[in-house]
């Protein structure tokens, strides 16, 4: 027998939110999350919020390809020393190591194909989540942040850019292991070497087995947390959609005819907290619900979009291809660094960018002349926000609408 509470649930959620993170379905390219499994296993998992068996095949990875000298063995063969791989290598790991990485790369595949099901289902449903989760601990709050501000604080720290979105399981765990490589790896040492022209010490001092580990995780911490952070301003701008749309769409509310002594002030917005303040505000000076009208507008459909914005994303983003190109490309300049004269760091951060730019330019090809649609920049009216008041009350209205950063009003007197 099911409780009232459970009742009350939805069958098919969007999300939950806790102090610690806020886990939800959201569209997905399944061929980049199990790119992601493949380049380490139990990213895919993790960018889904399958966090204990994304950390499972994390430490399953990290395990078997240390013991097995696995990383040792691929820098040799793709740098030519095929013999040295042949004997570097452990047998007797490398055979574990095959069975759970197509596991990996198979189940993150199949996962991106349900969830995305289930977001489909729950966005039908109009599901959105509660918007604040407070503990002891942490407070949680969905609001809209840049995305270009992750990306930043992840090439300081992978990790950084997850916390700053409070994604807080994935970026503790991204910025310990971050420690812990660049530590047994002497990545710092080398950075510093390389900065001082010092390139046979950088090549001297890094230890190659630990150092082709930070490709992945820098690639994997600057993508995820990109999408991440689109994917919750969309999730913000739906749940107050919804509450916009529930407490501010009142059958009371008259739609601007001839009114004597009415006067309605017309302002829009962008979806932000500003809006919620702005409303909150016109409340406490005595401006009645039933008076405020609140319209959240529908984007026209795209079948694609050539950049994600904070705004939006459709799962296919642009970012998704120059981080994989870039991720790839680093791993090679490791590699090779280590026969170049620039060693190791310089032709790894080389390669990452050389990467990203051609990953970068196949998406805008592809966009601009196969599918010929682009999304304009700048901001773009997403509410509007409707307020029938006296016309001794009209300054009062356009003052704390003007305050919280509406992008223009408009008045229509009788």
């Amino acid at each position: 027998m099911r409780t009232k509470s459970q009742m009350e649930q939805p069958r098919r959620p969007k999300g939950v939110m806790n102090s610690l993170a806020t886990n939800f379905f959201h569209l997905r390219n399944p061929f980049t999350t199990a790119w992601w499994s493949a380049s380490y296993p139990g990213f895919g998992h993790i960018s889904m919020g399958n966090y204990v068996s994304g950390f499972l095949l994390f430490f399953w990875e990290m395990t078997v390809n240390t013991q097995g000298n696995v990383n040792l063995a691929i820098l040799y063969s793709f740098t030519g020393r095929f013999d040295m791989a042949k004997e570097v290598v452990n047998n007797r790991w490398l055979l574990l190591y095959v069975l759970v990485f197509i596991y990996a790369v198979w189940d993150s595949y199949r996962l991106a194909l349900q969830f995305n099901q289930l977001a489909i289902l729950a966005d039908r449903d109009e599901q959105t989540i509660q918007p604040v989760s407070m503990s002891f601990m942490e407070i949680n709050a969905l609001d809209r942040r840049s995305p270009w501000v992750a990306v930043a604080w992840t090439l300081m720290a992978p990790g950084l850019g997850h916390i700053y979105t409070h994604r807080i399981p994935t970026g503790f765990f991204l910025i310990i292991w971050w420690m812990v490589i660049a530590y047994f790896s002497f990545f710092f040492q080398g950075v510093q070497y390389t900065a001082l022209g010092l390139f046979d010490q950088a090549k001297a001092i890094v230890d190659p087995e630990w150092l082709i580990f930070l490709p992945s995780i820098y690639g994997f911490g600057i993508y995820d947390a990109y999408v991440n952070t689109v994917e919750f301003n969309r999730l913000f701008e739906k749940e107050q959609a919804a509450f916009l749309k529930k407490k501010y769409q009142s059958l009371n509310f008259k739609m601007p005819t001839k009114v004597e002594n009415d006067l309605y002030i017309t302002a829009s917005f962008e979806h932000s907290i500003k809006l919620e303040l702005a409303i909150s505000e016109l409340e406490q000076k005595g401006i009645s619900p039933d008076h405020i009208c609140a319209i959240p507008m529908n984007a026209p459909s795209k079948s694609s979009m050539m950049f994600d914005t904070i705004h939006q994303a459709d799962g296919m983003s642009l970012f998704d291809l120059p981080t994989i190109f870039g991720t790839v490309f680093m791993l090679f300049g490791v590699m090779w660094g280590f026969m170049w004269t620039w060693g190791p760091i310089l032709w790894g951060l080389i390669a990452l960018a050389a990467g990203g730019a051609l990953g970068f330019l196949i998406k805008y090809v592809y966009y601009k002349v196969i599918v010929k649609k682009t999304q304009l920049p700048g901001k773009i009216t997403e509410v509007f926000l409707i307020v029938s008041c006296q016309k001794s009350e009209a300054e009062m209205v356009e003052r704390v609408v003007g305050g919280h950063q509406a992008l223009s009003i408009g008045r229509k007197e009788e």
